[in-house]
C-alpha cells in the first residue's frame, strides 16, 4: 500500500487527463504541480500561507509543504503530485532545506510523502509532443473538455504558426528531459509504473485502472469513467508533421 504518487512527466504527455481521471475517483487524492515554479504564489495565497516576506524561507517551506500534502489528498488518503522533469531538482533542494542529511532524492521525498508509486507519463511520439506544445503556446489553448469547451486558455486566440527552429528545439528538450527522468530513477534505484501518453489517451479508463490497482485503491466502475479532457491534435499538427519531416530530410 502506498501512500502518495508522483506523477514524473513533461509537457503535453496527457497530465492534465490523468490528473482529473485520479482525482474523480475520490479514492486516490487530488493531484496537481504543486511545485511548479510559476504557481507557487499562486497556491500560497490559494491555502491562505503568511506572505514569504512574513516568515523565514524555511518556516515558509514547511507551511508550504504541509499545505501542499492536505491540498493533494484531497478528501482521501492518499497524496498525489505531478512533478515535471525541470522542477525537479528544486523540489528535492527545498526537502533538503527541511529535512536536512538525507542520502538521496528518494530519501527525502520518502520521508516528506511516505511510501511513493512513481508514475513516468511519458510520449512516444515526441515530435507530435512537440507540436502540440508549440501550437497550445502560439494559440494560448491549452485544454478542451470533451464537449469542446475550453477548460484552460491563458492567452487571447491567436492563429498558429508553422516554424521549423523552434519545433526541432523543443523536440530535443523534451527528449532530453524524458531521457533525464530514466536516468534519475536508475541512480535511484527506483522503478516506475510506466504510462504512455499514446495508450492513456486511447484507453484512459484502462490506464486508471491499473494505476489505482498498483496503489492499492478502491477501483472506480470502469463504465462510469468519464474522460474531462480532450485531444486537441488536428489537421494543422498533421500538416505541421508533414513538414517537418520534409525539412528535416531536405
Amino acid at each position: 500500500m502506498f501512500d502518495a504518487y508522483i506523477i514524473c512527466g513533461t509537457p503535453r504527455t496527457g497530465s492534465t487527463l490523468l490528473c482529473k481521471l485520479l482525482a474523480s475517483t475520490g479514492t486516490s487524492g487530488d493531484p496537481h504541480s504543486f511545485y511548479r515554479r510559476q504557481d507557487l504564489s499562486e497556491w500560497a495565497e490559494e491555502w491562505k500561507l503568511p506572505r514569504r516576506n512574513t516568515m523565514g524561507e524555511l518556516e515558509f517551506d514547511v507551511a508550504y509543504l504541509k499545505a501542499a500534502i492536505v491540498a493533494g489528498k484531497g478528501d482521501t488518503g492518499i497524496f498525489g503530485l505531478r512533478l515535471m522533469r525541470e522542477n525537479l531538482d528544486e523540489l528535492s533542494a527545498i526537502l533538503d532545506r527541511i529535512l536536512p542529511g538525507l542520502a538521496s532524492d528518494a530519501a527525502r521525498f520518502e520521508r516528506a510523502f511516505g511510501r511513493i508509486l512513481y508514475i513516468h507519463l511519458s510520449r512516444e511520439n515526441k515530435l507530435a509532443q512537440a507540436i502540440s506544445l508549440i501550437k497550445a503556446q502560439q494559440t494560448g489553448l491549452w485544454h478542451i473538455a470533451p464537449d469542446g469547451t475550453e477548460i484552460e486558455r491563458v492567452a487571447p486566440a491567436q492563429e498558429p504558426h508553422y516554424d521549423f527552429e523552434r519545433i526541432k528545439g523543443e523536440l530535443a528538450k523534451l527528449e532530453a528531459y524524458d531521457a533525464a527522468w530514466n536516468i534519475w530513477f536508475a541512480a535511484q534505484g527506483l522503478t516506475p509504473l510506466r504510462i504512455g501518453y499514446e495508450r492513456l489517451s486511447a484507453g484512459p479508463a484502462a490506464a486508471l485502472l491499473a494505476i489505482c490497482e498498483a496503489l492499492g485503491v478502491q477501483q472506480p466502475n470502469a463504465k462510469d469513467i468519464r474522460p474531462g479532457v480532450a485531444k486537441l491534435a488536428d489537421e494543422t499538427s498533421l500538416d505541421w508533421m508533414r513538414r517537418y519531416h520534409l525539412d528535416a530530410a531536405g
